[in-house]
Formats: C-alpha cells, sequence, structure tokens
C-alpha cells in the first residue's frame, strides 16, 4: 500500500512540475525606485520567454519610460534618452487571451495595429483597462512590489519631444531590470 502512495504522488510531482515552482520576478530599477514585477509562465509562455531573454540581454538597461498617461499606463522598454530607438530582435506572436487582464498593476506588451508585432517594449497599467483585453494587449506579469513607484512615475510632467505626445519631461531612465535571482546577489 505504501509503495502504491508513495508512486502515485510520485506520479503527481511528475505531471506537476517541481513542489514551490514559482514564476520567474524580475526587479527594475529606475531613477524614481525600484518595482518587482513576477512573470508569468504558465499563461504567456513565450511572451515571458521574450522579455527574459531582452533582461538576460541587458538591453532595458538605460532606456527610458517614454510615454506615461496618468490615469492609464507608463510605457518603456524600447527608445533611448533623446528618443532614439534601439533594434529589437523579431516580434513575437500574441498570447491575450490567456485568463490574465489589464488590470492595475498588470504588466503587457506594447505593440502596433498589428497583433503579432510586439517586440520589446512593455506597458504597466496604472488603473484598470479591461478594454484593452478586448483589444488583445497580451499581459504577461503583474508589479508585486513598487506600486508607488509607478504612482510616482505616471505623476511626471509630460510633454511632446520629437513629434511624440506624452514623453516625460524629465527623463524616466530604467537603469537596470534583472532577474531577481540574480538581482540580489
Amino acid at each position: 500500500m505504501k509503495r502504491l502512495l508513495l508512486g502515485a504522488l510520485a506520479a503527481v510531482l511528475v505531471s506537476t512540475g517541481p513542489v514551490g515552482a514559482a514564476n520567474p520576478v524580475v526587479v527594475m530599477e529606475t531613477n524614481k525606485g525600484t518595482i518587482k514585477i513576477e512573470l508569468d509562465e504558465e499563461k504567456a509562455p513565450e511572451t515571458v520567454k521574450n522579455f527574459l531573454s531582452y533582461v538576460d540581454d541587458k538591453f532595458y538597461d538605460g532606456t527610458l519610460f517614454h510615454r506615461v498617461i496618468e490615469n492609464f499606463m507608463i510605457q518603456g522598454g524600447g527608445l533611448e534618452p533623446g528618443m532614439k530607438e534601439k533594434e529589437t530582435k523579431r516580434p513575437i506572436k500574441n498570447e491575450s487571451g490567456n485568463g490574465l487582464s489589464n488590470r492595475r498593476g498588470a504588466i503587457a506588451m506594447a505593440r502596433t495595429s498589428d497583433l503579432n508585432s510586439a517586440t520589446a517594449q512593455f506597458f504597466i497599467n496604472v488603473v484598470d483597462n479591461p478594454r484593452l483585453d478586448q483589444m488583445k494587449y497580451c499581459v504577461f506579469g503583474k508589479v508585486i512590489e513598487g506600486m508607488n513607484v509607478v504612482d510616482e512615475i505616471r505623476k511626471v510632467r509630460t510633454t511632446t519631444k520629437s513629434g511624440q505626445r506624452d514623453v516625460p519631461a524629465q527623463d524616466v531612465v530604467i537603469r537596470s531590470v534583472r532577474r531577481a535571482d540574480k538581482a540580489e546577489k
């Protein structure tokens, strides 16, 4: 009987993965403070893989939150100071409709009108934005610490620069983004 129970328990553990397996967490250091984000590998596997590839390449270091709309979202991850766009990898397949919603604190991929055009840019929702779910903007994680920093960023004064509206008048810099297990070492 013990062997049967142990065999069943082993089968369950093998099928469900390691006990206590956690989603990856990244630490985003900005000139306004630190934001910790938990990524949902189960519901957005390709999006998380893509985002982490940029993290591991240190692509986000020195980029800006280049678009801030106080009652909507803060967007970053693709432009350097001077509004210079960085070269990205190929676009990824849209994984919207995965059960995650554009709620306050959710991180989602920015894209063009082409559903499958997301590359490196992302945004953090500062309010609930359910209409973005219907518009198929893929959520792939959530802020777990540092919403006070997000709220500070959302309140910066904005202007028009290089023909783009809603640009912070003073740069909001993403100094680095690292996996939490590597950021603490």
